[in-house]
């Protein structure tokens, strides 16, 4: 049997209200969550045991292969389905690291849908969920790659969403920015809330309502990753500067910010013109969906 292919597609936070800490320790997050057209690339070769090998830009500072949530997704969904088949796995590695965009939580969905294909199993399945969610905050949401709200701990996911097309500018610094130094900066002790205002309720008929609740809408990590990451800053003044940007926001817990632009020549020029001021940052002109 050939290899199985599927894209891991970088997932975007246009929105992330925090709305409080759980007395678990765990943050309650609420989120609009879109995926972009750049991702990783994972393909799974059918038959013997369980493997991954990685190649790609990124894949050195993803860490050690047998500590990779591919791995982890795997193991988690044969314990899951009985006589599950497996097989080698193999990841091209593109995204950035510790950069808000999922990345390992998108690789490890892609990885169970590789399974589910492979085994005749619909994603339906609610074990599915199940083992994403056993797996990493992230993966549910990652696991259908449709924009949709993402809330609690991301565990509970909203209805699949059709928006309009939003012509983005993704901009990454360079520089990892680890997730759990951003909530220790928000400063949210167990049981204490945010009380900085609801999510605003989503009207996705036309672009230009969407961008007016996305303006009412923010990041509460925004602030303390500027302050673990001062670089990010800079990353968002660049993009607001850039002609017919209207809205730029980070994603995530950072360091990757996002701009939307009017239309799809605006979101290649404003990249053309910060890769060239900027040579040193990850910039990359997309679509989101």
């Amino acid at each position: 049997m050939t290899a199985l292919v599927e894209k891991a597609a970088a997932k975007i936070n246009l929105t992330l209200h925090v709305r409080g800490r759980r007395a678990d320790g765990w943050h309650d997050l609420e989120s609009l969550v879109v995926f972009s057209g750049t991702g990783d690339r994972l393909s799974l070769e059918p038959g013997g045991g369980l493997s991954l090998t990685t190649s790609g830009t990124t894949a050195g500072a993803a860490g050690p292969d047998d500590d990779n949530l591919v791995l982890r997704a795997a193991k988690n969904a044969a314990a899951a389905f009985p006589n599950l088949r497996a097989g080698a796995f193999h990841l091209i590695k593109t995204l950035p690291v510790a950069a808000g965009l999922g990345g390992g939580s998108s690789d490890a969905a892609a990885a169970l849908r590789l399974l589910a294909r492979l085994n005749d199993i619909p994603l339906s399945d609610p074990r599915w969920h199940e083992i994403a969610a056993a797996t990493g905050s992230d993966v549910p949401v990652c696991l259908a790659q449709h924009a949709r709200m993402m809330r609690g701990r991301g565990d509970e996911l909203g209805p699949e969403l059709v928006l309009p097309r939003l012509f983005a500018v993704l901009v990454n610094p360079g520089v990892p920015v680890a997730t759990p130094a951003v909530f220790s900066e928000l400063g949210l002790k167990p049981g204490e809330s945010f009380g900085y205002g609801a999510h605003p309720v989503l009207d996705t008929s036309s672009p230009a309502t969407l961008l007016g609740q996305l303006r009412k809408a923010r990041n509460d990590l925004e602030d303390p990753a500027c302050v673990v990451a001062p670089q990010i800053s800079h990353v968002l003044a660049v993009l607001a500067a850039g002609r017919g940007c209207r809205l730029a926001r980070m994603s995530g817990s950072g360091a990757t910010c996002f701009g939307l632009f009017e239309n799809c020549h605006a979101a290649a020029r404003a990249a053309a013109v910060i890769r060239r001021d900027h040579p040193g940052w990850r910039v990359k002109s997309t679509v989101l969906r």
